[in-house]
């Protein structure tokens, strides 16, 4: 390994194009219209209305990834190399060779964060192990860790090159796929959508569900009755946002002037939040949340579907962000100039096949089936668990009268009915009186006081007694 450079100074995080594209996406983000209005110029705006330009992208080592990239921009040479690379200077790695330039502090930094992500991925894999009860199983972490593509797990101490361009490959290969995610979901969607349709149409009779599918169709068709939706990235479609949003002359658009103007967070780009946000207006003309023919997750999915499109018109060298320069450049071209109109998810309906539709509800039905398994062996264990607590609550009440009683009988021993009273060892005890009674009983009488007693007694007593004595 090249020796560490001495340490460099810190800044303040400024995020170059393509690194903000890694930090600055996020799952269902919602773009707002922009009203350059509200305030005079110079103005702050609140604090809580700022956007945050670091929002999760949604990675599952997005801490990793932003933590990394925070400490790299701490070294002067390595954020000069970074703002003046070019995307494939990124995507190659060629960039990655320049972290053995880098200040000592940066690398000594690096290697603690690659240090604390090996230890969080080895106790989610701990954590994996022991939801399976394999708790006996002897881990291997390090051949564990090969499946996870963001570091290299044969080093697993230190923050080398490769390290570096495993995390770029890695997370751009991932942001890419976001887009084609997203689109799958949004069919998943729809699919399940009219599968519901379907099953309430069949619970109806035939009066009833005749009105109900000619209800169903005149909301469709209220919906498709709209103001005409320019094409995104079309001339008329920027110089209306310039009128409406911007509140200046259509006749005195500049490409420039809107370039800045829209670029809100001044990073010398248009990124895909900034993109998304021009279409509102057009958006706004198909989709209303109070209406009940509108479905907001269709005006999200053709927000995505506008994005892709001015993507693929403008962005030339694919990096998903605009310059000005690339903006510049397409607003010369005649398709810029052309005034078609947008073709809507309305008239790409449907965006599944029947076959598919069907694949889906037979999954969802094993879904179904599955779920409903489920369902009764949780029933049955709550009624096992329900037994056993009345169980569990008969037995504690019978411990709680044996130790009342016990109670009882420690406080008064001569309470307990029944039983003679006892001393510390259990022996009986006698009250004074009876057991003076019993002494006495013991003392000899004399002949004459025997006499003297039995002359005391009532006369047929004691004839009774000379009749039985022999």
């Amino acid at each position: 390994m090249a020796t560490r450079g001495a340490d460099g100074g810190r800044y303040k995080m400024a995020v170059t194009p393509y690194w903000l594209l890694l930090l600055s996406m996020s799952v269902g983000t919602w773009s707002v219209p922009i009203d350059h209005n509200k305030m005079p110029p110079g103005t702050e705006p609140p604090q809580e209305d700022k956007q945050d330009d670091n929002k999760d992208t949604g990675l599952y080592y997005d801490r990793y990834l932003r933590e990394v990239i925070e400490v790299l921009e701490t070294d002067p040479h390595f954020r000069e190399k970074l703002q003046t690379a070019n995307t494939e200077d990124i995507k190659s790695g060629r960039l990655s060779k320049e972290l053995d330039l880098v200040g000592h502090h940066v690398r000594t930094r690096l290697d603690e964060l690659k240090r604390q992500e090996v230890s969080r991925l080895r106790m989610l894999l701990k954590a994996k192990l022991d939801n399976t009860n394999a708790h006996d199983i002897q881990v291997d972490h390090a051949a564990l860790l090969k499946q996870f593509e963001h570091l290299d797990p044969q080093n697993q101490h230190t923050f080398e090159a490769k390290d570096l361009e495993l995390l770029i490959s890695t997370a751009t290969k991932d942001l890419e796929s976001y887009d084609k995610e997203r689109h799958e979901e949004f069919k998943r969607y729809e699919m399940l959508k009219e599968h519901e349709r379907r099953e309430y149409l069949k619970g109806l009779d035939q009066e009833k569900r005749e009105e109900e599918e000619k209800r169903l169709e005149e909301l469709k068709e209220k919906h498709r009755q709209h103001p005409k939706v320019n094409a995104p990235g079309s001339a008329k479609q920027f110089r209306e946002v310039w009128e409406e949003t911007d509140g200046l002359d259509p006749q005195e658009f500049n490409p420039k002037t809107f370039f800045k103007l829209h670029d809100t967070n001044e990073d010398g780009v248009l990124d895909e939040q900034e993109l998304e946000a021009l279409f509102t207006r057009e958006l706004e003309k198909m989709y209303d949340p109070r209406n009940e023919e509108d479905d907001m997750m269709e005006m999200e999915e053709e927000r995505l579907r506008m994005r892709e499109h001015v993507m693929k018109n403008v962005d030339t060298n694919h990096d998903r962000l605009i310059t000005l320069e690339e903006l510049i450049k397409f607003t010369e071209k005649k398709e810029f100039n052309n005034s078609q109109e947008w073709e809507t998810l309305d008239d790409r309906k449907p965006v599944y096949s029947e076959a598919e539709l069907q694949q889906f509800e037979v999954e969802l039905r094993d879904k179904e089936i599955e779920l409903g398994r489920r369902a009764a062996s949780l029933q049955h264990e709550e009624e096992l668990l329900r037994e056993r607590g009345k169980a569990l609550e008969a037995q504690k009440k019978e411990y709680q009268q044996a130790l009342l009683e016990l109670s009882q009988k420690q406080k008064d021993p001569q309470a307990v009915v029944g039983q003679p009273p006892t001393g510390p060892k259990e022996e009986l005890e006698f009250h004074e009186e009876v057991k003076n009674a019993e002494e006495d009983a013991k003392v000899p009488v004399s002949q004459e006081e025997g006499r003297e007693a039995q002359n005391s007694l009532p006369a047929d007593h004691v004839q009774s007694q000379s009749t039985q004595s022999p």
